[in-house]
């Protein structure tokens, strides 16, 4: 349900901005936008997703923000910052305060010559983490809602990248890690020390990256080059059939990226629509599948979309947030284009896939789907 954005576009009368991201229950997002008034500063800005109609409070701070300024929104309103200072990372909560912006100081991190990355926001909405990978190992942060300021929660072996939430209270975090030249999605549980747990193996030699996840039906987006290349694919967590990697799916010449999974679908993996974002060389588009349709539905994207951003509600309405210099603040809504009902031929399990090896995970339990699509 949650997506961060790559970047938004700038052409097209569509307002510049970056690192657009919304929170777990939809309430509020947040990027970095750009002054269009002359100066080109970057400063902070927060959207508010929930009410009759979207509306934008900018948050400046002392001084203008650099491009890189990481933002991240939290369920009560408050947006999480993150600045480069003097190599270290610093952490602030913003907020309004009437004309002014309100800065509550967290602290800093020092990750000495690796990227702190922050990862997507947390469900329980009052957490955010961060990931500083190395060449052999992964330190996962708590740098919003502990105790003491920023928090070390555990280093993994390998680097790690990716970020996925498995559940709707904060605890399962699944990572892509590169381990021996084979990278492997992992689960992280945050209640236990953050042990880490094997998530998806396809083949022993294959790469396979958790893209996107479900806590509701369980549908998980995949990205592995099992088949021979790299393929977009689809599984449910704790089933016992194989990932399928769906032929619509593949597109010549263009990139394909899930970027939001319709929610509500308890146990029902099949009937959930997928949001994709399609990059190729005429432009950025909007795609919409479900695994239990045999067609990838191929639409124009708002002007001034923030390109890869969006979710869906219960019901199967696409809210796309866009931003132009008509309307710099805004929600494209688009309902779900209906798949005929095909017939659902016989599971027949491609001879080089494994299942998704969930015996172990902490989730387990889930209905298989109905039929190998």
């Amino acid at each position: 349900m949650t997506a961060l954005a790559i970047e938004s576009a700038a052409e097209d009368g569509a307002v510049a901005g970056t690192g657009f991201a919304i929170a777990a229950n939809g309430s509020y997002a947040a990027r970095l936008a750009r002054d269009e008034g002359g100066s080109a500063a970057w400063f902070p800005e927060r959207w508010t997703l929930d009410g009759p109609e979207p509306y934008a409070v900018p948050l400046p701070g002392n001084q203008p923000e650099e491009p890189d300024t990481g933002v991240l929104p939290l369920a009560d309103g408050r947006v999480l910052i993150q600045r480069r200072i003097a190599g270290r990372h610093a952490f602030a909560l913003l907020y309004p305060t009437g004309p002014a912006t309100g800065e509550l100081p967290l602290g800093t991190v020092d990750a000495g010559a690796d990227e702190l990355t922050l990862l997507p926001p947390s469900p329980d909405g009052t957490c955010a983490y961060a990931v500083a990978a190395g060449q052999d190992s992964t330190a996962l942060w708590r740098v919003a809602g502990g105790a003491f300021g920023p928090e070390l929660v555990t280093r993994i072996k390998g680097r790690c990248s990716g970020g996925v939430w498995l559940d709707r209270t904060g605890r399962l975090l699944a990572l892509d890690r590169e381990l021996d030249g084979r990278t492997k999605a992992v689960t992280v549980d945050l209640e236990r020390g953050g042990e880490v747990t094997e998530l998806l193996e396809i083949t022993e030699d294959s790469d396979d990256r958790l893209l996107l996840a479900d806590a509701d039906s369980g549908l998980l987006l995949i990205r592995s080059n099992a088949p021979g290349h790299d393929r977009l694919g689809w599984g449910v967590l704790g089933s016992a059939l194989p990932v399928r990697f769906p032929e619509c799916l593949r597109l010549a010449d263009a990139a394909v990226t899930p970027f939001a999974i319709q929610p509500g679908q308890v146990l029902m993996p099949e009937s959930c629509a997928v949001a994709l974002r399609i990059d190729a060389a005429a432009g950025t588009w909007l795609g919409v599948w479900r695994p239990a349709g045999r067609r990838l539905h191929q639409l124009a994207a708002p002007q001034g979309w923030l390109a890869g951003a969006g979710l869906w509600t219960a019901q199967g309405v696409l809210r796309l947030p866009y931003a132009t210099r008509a309307n710099p603040c805004a929600v494209h809504e688009l309902a779900a284009p209906a798949d005929p009902a095909p017939a659902p031929p016989a599971p027949t399990p491609p001879a080089h896939t494994k299942p998704v090896p969930l015996g172990q995970a902490p989730l387990t339990g889930r209905r298989p789907p109905s039929g190998d699509r």
